[in-house]
């Protein structure tokens, strides 16, 4: 079975097109097939992968919002993965999709004819708890979810577990927790320390709370290369083993 993980929180700036272009090339080393779905207007991972959104002619926006069943446009082996790319224009799916039957299960469908052709479809979720999230939950098998090392980000949280539990029990009962991932954890910072003892607290009952990835600019620098930070000059050996030690869980949750 394919595994399909969101990697979902309704805050910004916490690592998910990261993530989702990280976790996906170590997946891709592990000698799966690995699709990237950006499903975010702001295109973050087209742009982490290379792409610049601004030209591209097809993105998912169309086979979203398509009543042709038209296929979604890939852009193939990028860094051994593919990819369903993004651009502003699908910020107009948020209004375009209100009315269209059955919207919930949109992307569950355009991505059905691709199944058996991947291991892995890990989906980059906007920072919102609008209509792309919700059917970005229902195609997934799984969500992930980074969270901040914040005490405000870790309040944040309520709204995202109500959220999934709704799409768990009105549309897709069989979704569950892959785990979550603190992010931009500093180990000097004691308000870091607590949050991230909070963390495992209040979440380590719902799924596992993985290593948190510590804030470094190797990750910075690898979005400014366009590149998964294994394939950069400065690959931070200790964030690598982090992603690699998260890929084999995905892999072993299987």
């Amino acid at each position: 079975m394919t595994v399909v993980i969101s990697l979902f929180n309704q805050a910004g700036g916490v690592g998910k097109s990261t993530l989702t272009q990280n976790l996906g090339y170590h997946l891709s080393l592990r000698h799966h097939k690995v699709l990237l779905v950006d499903i975010d207007p702001q295109a973050s991972l087209s742009t982490f992968m290379g792409l610049e959104p601004a030209d591209l002619e097809k993105t998912i926006y169309d086979a979203l919002v398509s009543e042709q069943d038209e296929p979604l446009p890939l852009h193939r082996d990028l860094h051994g993965m593919d990819l369903a790319p993004a651009n502003i224009l699908l910020a107009n799916a948020e209004q375009e999709l209100i009315f269209a039957e059955l919207r919930e299960f949109r992307l569950k469908e355009v991505l059905a004819p691709l199944l058996d052709n991947y291991d892995f479809i890990l989906i980059d979720c906007p920072p919102s708890l609008g209509i792309l999230t919700q059917i970005s939950l229902v195609a997934s098998t799984h969500v992930l979810v980074p969270i901040q090392c914040q005490f405000k980000a870790l309040k944040g949280t309520d709204s995202l577990l109500k959220t999934v539990a709704r799409v768990q029990r009105k549309l897709n009962r069989p979704l569950k927790f892959a785990g979550f991932f603190p992010t931009m954890y500093s180990a000097s910072n004691s308000l870091d320390q607590r949050t991230l003892q909070s963390i495992s607290e209040q979440l380590s009952n719902l799924a596992p709370v993985f290593p948190p990835l510590p804030r470094a600019t190797a990750v910075a620098e690898a979005a400014e290369y366009g590149k998964p930070l294994a394939l950069c000059p400065n690959k931070h050996p200790a964030i690598l083993r982090l992603f690699d030690e998260i890929a084999i869980f995905l892999e072993e949750m299987t």
